[in-house]
């Protein structure tokens, strides 16, 4: 049904969202876009699953936008663009608003388009050594769909500090801007997620599903507009100047125009 990602389901009803596409250390493809966007849509149909935990294959977590995708759209018309950034911006949302609750393990990397996965989560452990950055604005790009979901789970002031900067952080650091509940060693992950599980196992599902709709209403709107807005500022993005020579010089393997010599 998926090329890119797999669910398992429990005998308890915890499924496990696979991103599976290891040899790219699972970046967003367009494939993957549209199997996330129909896996989200699946797993709030299914009456049957009570939590989503969103786990990784392979070495990384995520690491942002497939740049073979991202210099396909510098050729493209704009309307191709527009429609490629609204995929994108659905499938977050469509994770966003899951109706079941949603964790995030994290282990590897995680750079770009992956914290923003990190971020439609309700709460997101990481393992120890991991490493993230909103690596955008090096490649002349910026972060922009993923924007409100972080902005949301991080605070703009904390949001301020690696935004734009391209700088890579650690999981400690992650933990005190918020986008990480918290830290554990790699051979402790498993069970760190296993006890965010247990907890809804007890509840509701019912009244799960409609606290957390209740909750996006009292926090930050990420509205139609929201999306729309940053739908824009993406496809906008892939037509400058700066994204162009980004995207050519990680693939020349040379440095961009901008950056210093030495």
């Amino acid at each position: 049904m998926y090329e890119t990602v797999s669910i398992e389901t429990d005998g308890r009803g915890v499924a496990t969202l696979w991103l599976d596409r290891e040899e790219k250390h699972n970046a967003l493809s367009a494939r993957m876009i549209a199997d996330l966007h129909a896996a989200a849509t699946a797993l709030a149909e299914d009456d049957g699953v009570r939590v989503v935990v969103m786990a990784a294959k392979g070495k990384s977590f995520c690491a942002g936008g497939d740049l073979g995708w991202m210099r396909e759209q510098f050729e493209a018309e704009p309307e191709v663009r527009s429609a490629e950034a609204t995929k994108l911006a659905m499938m977050l949302q469509a994770l966003n608003t899951l109706p079941k609750p949603l964790i995030g393990k994290v282990h590897g990397n995680a750079f770009g388009g992956g914290l923003g996965m990190m971020s439609v989560c309700d709460v997101a452990v990481g393992a120890e050594g991991v490493k993230l950055g909103f690596t955008e604005p090096r490649l002349g790009l910026i972060p922009a769909t993923i924007g409100p979901y972080v902005c949301a789970r991080m605070g703009e002031a904390n949001a301020r500090r690696v935004f734009m900067s391209a700088r890579i952080f650690g999981a400690e650091e992650a933990v005190r801007l918020g986008l990480l509940a918290r830290v554990v060693p790699a051979e402790g992950l498993d069970a760190a997620i296993e006890d965010e599980v247990v907890p809804y196992l007890n509840c509701a599902p019912g009244a799960v599903a409609r606290s957390k709709a209740l909750l996006r209403t009292l926090g930050p709107r990420i509205d139609t507009g929201t999306i729309e807005h940053t739908i824009g500022a993406l496809a906008d993005a892939w037509d400058t100047a700066e994204a162009h020579e980004g995207v050519a010089a990680f693939f020349d393997k040379r440095k961009p125009a901008w950056m210093p010599e030495g």
